[in-house]
């Protein structure tokens, strides 16, 4: 480079105010700090995928026997069966169950001594997500907890959804039962609260 640019070069850099060469610096140090942030905050949203529930039940993993000899007796249509699983789930938008300490009481709202027959058959407790309505959730139970066969028809599976009440507030049930032999009681959906009384038998 000609020694007489670089002589007006320097000049022109000793010319520059020392207060904006710092405001220049400081901007430049902000916008790579930005920057650096703005990628991470990147990586974090790609490695944060948005959580699903998983609401799959595996019936064909569950307990095979039939209903027990000892205990309260569930009756489903007047057959004897086991209550092998039992799935939850507020209704609405904003609702939620109720905590773990009042779980009795609110099984207890489904048939009075459901709870007791819960402890007996040593269910499985699955607690899910916000539904929108009995039907909804009922066929997302169907779905989730398959049973052999056409929906347990020809088979000792079967299974019954819909919804109950516990001070007023609406709650989704689906519970899923075996017999000790095979049956053509299939699936239920329970559209009133009243409705599960017509199904379930306590002995």
């Amino acid at each position: 480079m000609d020694e007489e640019v670089k002589k007006k070069i320097g000049e022109a850099a000793g010319s520059i105010p020392v207060d904006l060469l710092k405001l220049v610096g400081l901007a430049v140090v902000a916008l790579i700090l930005l920057y650096v942030l703005w990628k991470v905050l990147k990586g974090r949203k790609r490695e944060l995928p948005k959580q699903v529930p998983d609401l799959a039940i595996d019936v064909m993993a569950l307990p095979t026997e039939g209903p027990p000899a000892e205990g309260p007796a569930l009756h489903y249509y007047n057959v004897p069966v086991r209550l092998v699983a039992l799935v939850m789930a507020p209704a609405g938008r904003v609702r939620e169950l109720p905590p773990l300490n009042k779980l009795a009481d609110t099984i207890d709202c489904i048939v009075p001594g459901l709870a007791q027959v819960v402890t007996a058959h040593k269910t499985l407790i699955r607690r899910w997500p916000t539904q929108l309505s009995a039907k909804g959730f009922a066929h997302t139970f169907f779905g989730h907890a398959k049973l052999p066969g056409q929906g347990g028809k020809g088979t000792a599976w079967c299974s019954a959804a819909g919804i109950f009440k516990i001070e007023g507030q609406p709650i989704m049930a689906g519970l899923v039962m075996r017999a000790q032999t095979t049956t053509n009681l299939g699936q239920a959906i329970v559209e009133r609260e009243a409705g599960w009384l017509d199904l379930l038998r306590i002995k």
